[in-house]
This record gives C-alpha cells, sequence and structure tokens, in this order.
C-alpha cells in the first residue's frame, strides 16, 4: 500500500506544531487518527521518522528529508484552498511567525493584528541560530531576522537597519558618554544574550579582532530579560539599538568597536510568501507605514 495524502499531512503536521496533540487540534481530528497515520507513513518508508520525547518531538535524518517534501504539499494545499475559499480563507486562517529581535516583530504583529482580527498567530522569539535554522527547516511561515542568510530559495525584504549599542542605567557614569570602547567595558559586567545569538556572535569575533577580552559576562535568553537585568543593577547590555520599548528609560550609547549596521529582513519560503496570509504580513511589514527607516 503506497502512502496517501493524510499521512504526509499529519506528519508534516506534527512536524509544525510540534506534537501529535496539537497537530490534531489544528487539523480538527483525533490524535489517535495522526498517531495511526504517522505510524503506517514510517512503515511504508521503512525507517523511524521521528523520535518522540516529553518535550515534543525532533527528526530523524530521514524525516527531515521527507518532511521538506511533506511541507511543500501542505503548503500547496493552503495555496489551492486560498484560491477556492478566497478571503474567506484568510479570515480564518494561522500564520507562524519567528524573529530573533522583538520590537521590529512585535509592531508588525500589531499592526497585522489590526487588520486580520481572526487569523491565528503562533510568534515565537529565539536566538538567531534558531531562527535561521527553523526558517530554513519550513518550521514557521515567516521571520523578521536581523543579517539573515542568503538562501536562494527565500523570499528577503529589508525593513530596517540598527547598529549594537550599550545599554545603561541613567545613573551609570558611562551613560553620558557619546561613543564607548571594549576598554570602558572590559571591567564592567556585561550582559550578552545566549550562544547561538547574532549577539554574542559578533561580540566575541569584535574581541578578537581588536584585542580586547570582556572580563565579566552573563548569558541570558531573550532581551526583555537583559533589560530587567540592567535595571537591577546587574551590569550593562550590548545588543540592537531600538530593539523594544522594555528598554524606556535606559540609556543607548554606541560601542566603537561594533559600528556596523546589520539589517533586519522579512523572510519567508518563497512558496509560503505566496500565500495570500503570509503575503499580506510581509506586505504590511515591509511598508513604509509600519517599518523602520533604513538608513
Amino acid at each position: 500500500m503506497r502512502a496517501n495524502h493524510h499521512q504526509f499531512v499529519a506528519f508534516a503536521y506534527v512536524v509544525r506544531e510540534g506534537s501529535f496533540s496539537a497537530a490534531a487540534d489544528r487539523l480538527g481530528v483525533t490524535q489517535s487518527a495522526v498517531t495511526q497515520h504517522v505510524a503506517k507513513l514510517e512503515k511504508q518508508v521503512g525507517s523511524q521518522l521521528l523520535l518522540r520525547s516529553r518535550e515534543g518531538v525532533a527528526l530523524t535524518r530521514t524525516g527531515q528529508e521527507l518532511y521538506d517534501l511533506a511541507d511543500r504539499l501542505v503548503t500547496l494545499d493552503s495555496s489551492i484552498k486560498e484560491r477556492l475559499e478566497g478571503f474567506e480563507a484568510m479570515a480564518r486562517g494561522h500564520i507562524k511567525i519567528i524573529a530573533n529581535a522583538p520590537l521590529p516583530a512585535l509592531r508588525a504583529i500589531s499592526q497585522f493584528r489590526k487588520v486580520y482580527p481572526d487569523v491565528e498567530v503562533d510568534f515565537g522569539l529565539y536566538s538567531w541560530t534558531i531562527a535561521t535554522r527553523l526558517l530554513r527547516e519550513r518550521r514557521a511561515d515567516v521571520g523578521l531576522i536581523t543579517d539573515p542568510p542568503n538562501i536562494g530559495d527565500w523570499d528577503r525584504i529589508p525593513v530596517q537597519k540598527t547598529r549594537y549599542v550599550a545599554y545603561l542605567l541613567p545613573t551609570s557614569p558611562l551613560s553620558n558618554r557619546d561613543l564607548l570602547s571594549f576598554e570602558d567595558l572590559k571591567h564592567e559586567t556585561v550582559i550578552l544574550p545566549e550562544t547561538g545569538s547574532l549577539t554574542e556572535r559578533v561580540v566575541r569575533e569584535a574581541q578578537a579582532k581588536h584585542g580586547i577580552q570582556l572580563q565579566r559576562t552573563i548569558k541570558m535568553t531573550t532581551f526583555p530579560l537583559m533589560c530587567e537585568a540592567v535595571f537591577q543593577g546587574a551590569g550593562t547590555a550590548i545588543f540592537l539599538s531600538n530593539s523594544g520599548l522594555i528598554s524606556k528609560g535606559l540609556v543607548e550609547v554606541p560601542i566603537a568597536e561594533l559600528s556596523k549596521t546589520y539589517e533586519t529582513a522579512v523572510v519567508a519560503p518563497k512558496d509560503r510568501a505566496r500565500l495570500r496570509l503570509v503575503k499580506a504580513f510581509i506586505d504590511m511589514t515591509s511598508s513604509s507605514a509600519y517599518a523602520e527607516p533604513i538608513s
């Protein structure tokens, strides 16, 4: 017996949603049905496709190869559904958005929700490494990524440019400076995003290039958490300028060794970018009304 369409769809949704139960909810079927479809597909392929654990599911190597094809099939299904149902499909649709910097993404989502209030939005904030991997593996519809890699299968539209700054308390002796250097921060406690983030890589490479080692660093998972740590007096954070309203009340000072500007772009797999909901989000995000000006 050949693998059928329903088996590929069930498999793709389990991967996209992260669990069998979530996939069943999205498809409007029982979890048992999803489990049976995936089991039959694995039997047809002759190899395990998913690794199950309490944390969710992970793809085997064979699973990753098959998922790419299965997800393209789901995307084609969605495109056909949009053509048949027209704008009704958009009104009650679902979109999965990821980002590595909060403010551009949340601003875009806020505007998108005003136009499409009934669309279910699934948003995740990740490190640069994880965000780009999730898009490369087709685990999300669209992403707002700083300095995204050039991938031929992606649509990429720039929305803003920013540079790295130090976030300090107004009471810090360094807050009244127009420009800081690594030498100024050498003996400070510097708060950085987690390993795998663009910021962590940029700072590490700049230290090596200029021969200066920041002696005390703290790694944290998200920019809001970094800002809260600065407010609590834990140290000075390094992150892209104008990254979130959570930083209101902190002082941003440019850093000499981090003078390069970095482009944030809205990116999506080319076939997904043609879906009406995804295209609407991309158009809204990249419009001058919602994006920061590129300088």
